[in-house]
C-alpha cells in the first residue's frame, strides 16, 4: 500500500560511510536510535527499496539529503536487487548478535521438513512477527547440509509483472538463476511459438535449474500474499507450484525442491482444490511470544526481568514479537530508561515506538474503510465481525487479532493510539 524509496547505487558507499561518521558504531544502533527494524536499515544501507517514511527519517539520522540520493530511476527493473534476505541477515548477525526465540516445535518441524524430498513449507503469520526470521535461523542449517538455498521476496516483483503471467514467469527463472549464480540462459529454453508459459518455467527449472547441481534446491518464496489481488494470474503461478510438488512423486529430478511459500494473510484467491498449494504440504502458523519466551528475550537482551514486568509489558504489546523486541532493545540501550517511562509515552509522539505507529497511521489515513472497521474495534472490548476484505486486510497489516469469525485489536498499544487519533479519548 505505502510507497517505497532506495537509496540510488552511486550514493550507496557514501551513505554506509556516514553510520560511523555519524557516532554509530553498528548498523544496530543506527537502527534503535531510530526505531527502525534491522533489517529494514540493511536494506536501506544495500540500495533496496524501504517505506518512504523510514527513508526519510534514515536519511535525517545520517544527515543526508535524501532528495539527492534518491534513486529516481523508477523504471529501472527491481532484479538487480533481489531479495536475498538471510544471507543479509546471517551477514548482520556476524556483527551484531542476532538474537533469535525458539517456539518449539516450530523450527524443529520446518526443519525436518525441508529435509524431504519434494517438501512444501507454508509458513503464515501478520507482518513483523518473525517469518523472516524463522528462515534465517533455519535455512543456514540447510545450507551446511549442502543445500542450495533462494529467498525471493515477491516485494521486488514490478507490479506490472502480476498481470502478465509470462512476464512473472520469466522474472521468476531469471531472478531465481541469479540468486544462484548461474547465468542467464532464458533464450535456450523459452520457446514463445510452440509452448505455454508455464511448460517453459517447467523446462528451465528441470533441464536446467535443478539438473545442473546435485544439491536439493530450497526455494522460499516471501510475500507470497501479493499476487493473491491479481487472481488470474495467482491462479496459474499458484497452481504451477502445486504441480511441481506432486511431479516430485514420480520423478527424480523434482525431488530436488523444496518449496517454502510465506504469507502474511488468508489465502482469498479462488483456487481448484487439486491446483492449490495451499492445502498440501506442512502449515506453520505462527503465534506471538508467550510469556516464558518474552521471558527469555529479556534475558537475551540482559535484562534480569521477573515475570510481573513481563507481564507489565504483555498488558500493552502482548505478545508481539516486534514491539517487545523494540522495547527490550531501547531498555539495554538505556539503561536510565525504565519499563513505567517507556509504557507511559509508548502510544504517543515521544514514545519508542513513534515510527511504527506512525507508518500505521499513514495507511489508515488513505483507506477510509479501514479507519471506520478500526474506529468499532477501538471502542469494543468484545469481538466485532467485519466484511470478509477488511479482516483481510487489517490482519494482514498485523493490528488485529481473529479469532474465528471475531476480530479484535491487536493490542492495548494500538487501541491507546488509535483512540487518540480518532479523537475518542476525551
Amino acid at each position: 500500500m505505502g510507497r517505497s524509496v532506495r537509496v540510488a547505487k552511486q550514493f550507496i558507499t557514501k551513505v554506509k560511510n556516514a553510520v560511523k561518521h555519524q557516532g554509530y558504531a553498528r548498523c544496530k544502533d543506527l537502527a534503535e536510535d531510530a526505531s527502525i527494524s534491522l533489517s529494514t536499515v540493511s536494506n536501506f544501507l544495500n540500495g533496496r527499496p524501504v517505506d518512504y517514511l523510514n527513508f526519510l527519517e534514515l536519511c535525517d539520522r545520517l544527515g543526508q539529503d535524501w532528495k539527492i540520493i534518491q534513486d529516481t530511476n523508477t523504471n529501472e527493473s527491481e532484479d538487480a536487487f533481489l531479495c536475498e534476505d538471510l544471507v543479509q541477515i546471517e551477514n548482520d548477525s556476524e556483527e551484531v548478535g542476532f538474537i533469535y526465540v525458539e517456539r518449539p516445535p516450530i523450527e524443529e518441524t520446518c526443519y525436518q521438513t525441508l529435509l524431504q524430498p519434494g517438501s512444501l513449507l507454508r509458513i503464515k503469520a501478520p507482518g513483523l512477527r518473525g517469518k523472516t526470521s524463522l528462515m534465517a535461523k533455519i535455512l543456514p542449517l540447510l545450507m551446511r547440509k549442502g543445500y542450495r538455498t533462494v529467498c525471493l521476496n515477491l516485494h521486488y516483483a514490478e507490479t506490472s509483472l502480476f498481470t502478465n503471467l509470462e512476464k512473472l514467469l520469466q522474472w521468476f527463472c531469471i531472478s531465481v538463476g541469479k540468486s544462484l549464480g548461474m547465468p542467464n540462459r532464458l533464450s535456450d529454453y523459452w520457446d514463445e511459438e510452440f509452448s505455454s508459459p508455464k511448460m517453459n518455467c517447467k523446462e528451465y527449472f528441470e533441464k536446467y535449474l535443478l539438473t545442473k547441481s546435485a544439491s536439493p534446491l530450497v526455494l522460499c518464496l516471501d510475500e507470497v500474499e501479493r499476487i493473491f489481488p491479481y487472481q488470474e494470474v495467482a491462479s496459474d503461478f499458484l497452481g504451477l507450484l502445486r504441480a511441481w510438488h506432486e511431479e516430485a512423486r514420480i520423478f527424480n529430478i523434482w525431488k530436488k525442491l523444496r518449496l517454502i511459500i510465506v504469507h502474511s494473510t488468508e489465502v482469498y484467491v479462488p483456487l481448484n482444490v487439486n491446483e492449490s498449494p495451499f492445502n498440501v504440504g506442512v502449515p506453520i502458523d505462527l503465534p506471538d511470544f508467550n510469556s516464558e519466551q518474552v521471558h527469555h528475550l529479556a534475558r537475551q537482551h540482559g535484562l534480569d526481568w521477573d515475570f510481573q514486568l513481563v507481564n507489565q509489558l504483555m498488558t500493552v504489546v502482548g505478545g508481539h514479537p516486534y514491539l517487545v523486541g523494540e522495547a527490550f532493545s531501547s531498555l539495554k540501550v538505556n539503561r536510565h530508561l525504565t519499563l513505567e517511562k517507556l509504557l507511559q509515552f509508548a502510544a504517543t509522539e515521544a514514545g519508542i515506538y513513534s515510527n511504527h505507529l506512525r507508518r500505521y497511521w499513514c495507511l489508515i489515513e488513505q483507506y477510509p474503510e479501514l479507519a471506520e472497521a478500526l474506529k468499532k474495534l477501538v471502542m469494543s472490548t468484545d469481538g466485532v465481525r467485519l466484511p470478509p476484505m477488511l479482516v483481510y486486510k487489517l490482519h494482514s497489516m498485523g493490528l488485529v487479532n481473529l479469532t474465528g469469525n471475531e476480530v479484535t485489536i491487536g493490542c492495548n498499544l494500538y487501541r491507546k493510539y488509535l483512540s487518540d487519533r480518532f479523537g475518542l479519548i476525551p
